[in-house]
């Protein structure tokens, strides 16, 4: 059964028409931000269609072999991570970016738990870094209220999705932007100091101001799908910005002579962690383009 929310705002539970499951769709047939149009069956409701995909969030499933389609439909993308429990690692955040450059969307990184004693450091450095990448950056706590209004006004203008690794605090971000959600929220792994999944599947949420937000699982694992090698580099803005000084077209920034990437890394003009993640995705979607 799904959740489906009527243009009047009314919710009510459909099932999926036996047709629509032989449809090839990349991912999941149907996902939170698809656009639906229903009828009545013997007193049930069905979906009967299921609109195009304008945006979507796609990352590669478990095991490489198939599409793991998130959400759909959504402007903007806030990647979301703590400075510590669990810890903000730039790989992931890389990662995160990328997934949302590649899905059409626009990315905010949003830096969350800034209150915790030592964290405002951890928290100056990816805003610097990010920043000056050209990517807008928030910093925010639930518990002084940091950041809330500013994360308030980005949520509750058109649709976006929260995306980032379970324990970095979304479904206690938006508590505090609408605290008439009162959505479920954990507390860290004792052993481990990492998030439980208290969102268990995505969820579009309506906020009281009227905007839309997927809240998503936390997930750690976020491989490219349908992304070619040659393709990384463009979610990589500070990389794209230099493909036009190398010496050869189609430069991969790995190995080749007379690499502007590689040559900017060296100056310090871009960032040792951003170029390691882009070396690693591009290796990866090498990798899956020979199976």
């Amino acid at each position: 059964m799904y959740e489906v929310r009527l243009e009047e705002g009314r919710m009510i539970e459909a099932s999926l028409r036996g047709r629509l499951k032989l449809e090839a769709r990349t991912g999941d047939r149907v996902v939170a931000g698809d656009h639906v149009t229903l009828n009545r069956w013997h007193d049930a409701w069905v979906v009967e269609t299921v609109g195009t995909r304008h945006t979507a969030i796609v990352r590669r499933g478990r095991g490489g072999r198939r599409a793991k389609v998130v959400a759909s439909n959504l402007d903007r993308a806030l990647v979301v991570v703590a400075t510590r429990d669990p810890a903000a690692s730039h790989q992931l955040i890389d990662r995160l970016l990328v997934v949302a450059e590649a899905s059409g969307m626009h990315p905010l990184l949003v830096v969350n738990k800034v209150d915790l004693d030592g964290e405002r450091r951890i928290a100056e450095e990816l805003t610097t870094l990010y920043r000056g990448i050209g990517y807008p950056v928030l910093v925010t706590s639930t518990i002084t209220g940091e950041g809330i209004g500013e994360l308030r006004t980005e949520l509750c203008r058109g649709a976006a999705a929260l995306v980032g690794p379970s324990g970095a605090g979304k479904s206690s971000l938006l508590n505090a932007v609408d605290p008439s959600l009162s959505l479920r929220t954990g507390d860290l792994s004792g052993r481990t100091r990492r998030g439980r999944h208290t969102t268990v599947s995505v969820r579009l949420v309506a906020l009281a101001c009227g905007g839309l937000v997927a809240d998503t699982p936390g997930f750690g694992d976020v491989g490219l799908w349908e992304v070619a090698p040659e393709d990384v580099e463009h979610c990589f803005p500070e990389l794209a910005a230099l493909r036009n000084e190398c010496r050869f077209v189609g430069c991969a920034h790995l190995k080749d002579r007379g690499c502007a990437v590689r040559a900017a890394v060296a100056r310090g003009d871009v960032a040792e962690s951003r170029y390691q993640s882009y070396a690693a995705l591009r290796e990866e979607t090498e990798r899956a383009g020979l199976r």
